[in-house]
């Protein structure tokens, strides 16, 4: 054998161990879920009724806020979801396949920080020693983030477009009916969409650690980034400007940490060039 054909087979040996390593990082993922999905599967009555169509009722916690204030500053249109609209299914095996579909969306949010463990373990070995350096704390960080976003979504987003989309009416002769699996999934898409956007800081991260983007560029497109934020919460929040600029504050102060994140890769790059 030569010494070309000896390297071929190791490389492809090793190409072979890494698919083998990589199968055992999804697998452990996927246990992970099924564990968090069971257990949401077996504590169905806290997991719906607790959570998941709580925010249409007054007693939720954002809600019996939103009231106190609108009481206090004696603005009747921030009272929300006063009036809960009542949630039906339609088809037989309806309530069956949204217990079995939430569960996995619950098991995939609770076992988050597990799943990017695995992958970050997966890529670490590829990194240099002062990417790990750099890197250091980042399955902390994309973990709260991710939390962090879902909290928000749920006790902020959630609640003030339910109340919206709930009450929303083009006719006095149309009444709504909300789908379960419709209500679930515009909850599920919320809260998840929330926890991926709250990411914004490790995503710039990255980039700017492969170039793509700079303190500069961020800079530049601020304005723009306004008003893509501003657009956003019109549309995921009901048309009252409160509503608009509390979901705004959150988007933009995550924005402005990513140019500091972005600042401080190009400090550390240019110090390492040194």
């Amino acid at each position: 054998m030569s010494d070309k054909e000896a390297a071929n087979k190791e490389n492809q040996m090793s190409f072979l161990e890494h698919l083998e390593e990589l199968r055992w990082h999804l697998m452990r993922s996927v246990i992970a879920i099924m564990v968090f999905a069971i257990a949401a599967f077996i504590f169905y009555d806290f997991i719906f009724n607790v959570l998941i169509l709580a925010p249409k009722n007054p007693e939720f916690f954002t809600n019996r806020m939103f009231f106190r204030f609108a009481e206090y500053i004696g603005i009747e249109s921030l009272k929300i979801n006063t009036h809960p609209f009542q949630v039906i299914n339609i088809n037989m095996a309806g309530q069956f396949a949204t217990h079995i579909s939430v569960s996995l969306v619950i098991g995939i949010i609770a076992s988050f920080p597990y799943i990017f463990y695995e992958f970050w373990s997966f890529l670490k070995p590829a990194l240099y020693d002062n990417e790990k350096k750099h890197a250091r704390g980042s399955i902390f960080y994309t973990s709260f983030l991710f939390a962090l976003g879902v909290l928000f979504g749920y006790y902020l987003i959630t609640p003030l477009s339910v109340h919206f989309l709930g009450s929303y009416s083009i006719s006095d002769q149309v009444m709504n009916q909300i789908n379960l699996t419709s209500y679930i999934s515009s909850i599920t898409s919320i809260v998840i969409a929330s926890g991926v956007i709250f990411e914004l800081p490790v995503l710039i991260f990255f980039l700017s650690k492969i170039g793509l983007v700079s303190p500069e560029f961020l800079k530049k497109y601020r304005k723009h980034s306004v008003v893509l934020i501003l657009i956003l919460s019109a549309i995921i929040t009901p048309p009252d400007i409160f509503s608009q600029v509390l979901v705004c504050l959150p988007l933009m102060l995550l924005y402005e940490i990513g140019i500091k994140i972005s600042k401080r890769v190009q400090k550390n790059q240019q110090a390492n060039l040194e």
